[in-house]
């Protein structure tokens, strides 16, 4: 059949001299209708190209069966990790996926967020980008009744569901283990001083070396604005004291590639004169020659299913009396 306007349901009943409602009926396999009049209308509507009206459906269930996610990069293997396992969970509900990335813009964080709200998602998950400090969207899209769970980055906001992973446990093995190789100068390549995971990692850090019996010395923790110049500048300053720290625990995976270029560049010798460890666990070590030490695992395919998980429960309004904020452990992996 050519294409044109789009068939309806009242079409299907006149070519089968049937009712409107007995096809409605028929289409959704009801009970009531015998299956040959079932099967009547199945062969009709698929002779004529017949299409639910979507819109019509979406209206009387109130739903749109879409969810919003906005990540601060679609290229980092993080996230990419995290959107498929997401993708798997909301197709399991038939949802559709709609994406945004922020870019660690927070302007455009909210007008992404408001995009999500005009097009009536019945649902958004966040993972903040590390310049959002302004979280009054939440209320507003809970004036729509628009369900939000937050995973990865988090703001410290009460009553909204939040799926992130305690770095506190990765940072401790990684101490330990430069500690059990004798490196008595650890550094800690930090992230902005602004962003919590940042506090959290550094808190971890120095807990850590104290409990050990090592005293903690501040000048070997430096931040960076995890810029390659940023990176750069924070490598120079460890490389530049009086006691070089041996050992390195950097901020993510490309913090790592920065600086280890770096200080290759400067005449230092990697898993000689300086180990690293880093959060992220990226497979692309796989591919490089001496690669770091080590990579802090922190389960980004986890951490986005049961965020998408938790997501449902509210748009279905299911009543769960557990606790919607989790945290998920995070686990060194030698290389």
């Amino acid at each position: 059949m050519k294409r044109g306007k789009p068939v309806t349901i009242k079409e299907i009943a006149k070519k089968l001299r049937v009712s409107p409602s007995t096809v409605s009926r028929a289409l959704k396999d009801h009970p009531s209708i015998g299956l040959v009049t079932t099967m009547r209308v199945k062969k009709m509507a698929k002779e004529l190209n017949y299409e639910p009206n979507q819109r019509a459906i979406f209206f009387k269930q109130k739903k749109t069966f879409t969810i919003g996610v906005i990540v601060p990069s679609l290229l980092e293997p993080f996230f990419s990790e995290a959107i498929t396992a997401i993708e798997e969970a909301a197709n399991e509900k038939s949802y559709t996926v709609l994406m945004g990335q922020s870019k660690d813009d927070a302007n455009r964080e909210l007008k992404i967020i408001d995009t999500f709200r005009k097009h009536r998602v019945d649902g958004v998950l966040i993972s903040l980008g590390k310049h959002t400090y302004d979280t009054t969207f939440i209320e507003e899209l809970k004036e729509y009744d628009i369900p939000l769970v937050f995973f990865d980055c988090v703001p410290n906001v009460e009553g909204i569901p939040k799926i992130y992973c305690k770095l506190e446990t990765g940072i401790r093995e990684a101490v330990k283990a430069f500690l059990n190789r004798g490196h008595q100068h650890i550094a800690l390549i930090n992230g902005p001083e602004t962003l919590s995971v940042s506090k959290e990692r550094e808190v971890a850090f120095i807990r850590t070396l104290k409990e050990e019996g090592f005293d903690f010395n501040n000048q070997y923790v430096v931040y960076s604005d995890l810029s390659e110049k940023g990176n750069q500048e924070a490598m120079e300053t460890l490389i530049s004291m009086p006691t070089r720290p041996s050992a390195v625990i950097s901020f993510n995976d490309y913090v790592t590639l920065d600086v280890m270029k770096y200080a290759r560049e400067k005449g230092v010798v990697i898993n000689q004169d300086i180990h690293f460890i880093s959060f992220a666990n990226y497979h692309f070590w796989n591919y490089i020659e001496n690669p770091p030490m080590g990579s802090i695992e922190q389960y980004p395919g986890q951490q986005g299913r049961k965020a998408t998980e938790i997501l449902f429960e509210l748009i279905d309004k299911e009543e769960k009396r557990g606790n919607r904020n989790v945290s998920i452990d995070s686990k060194l992996i030698l290389h």
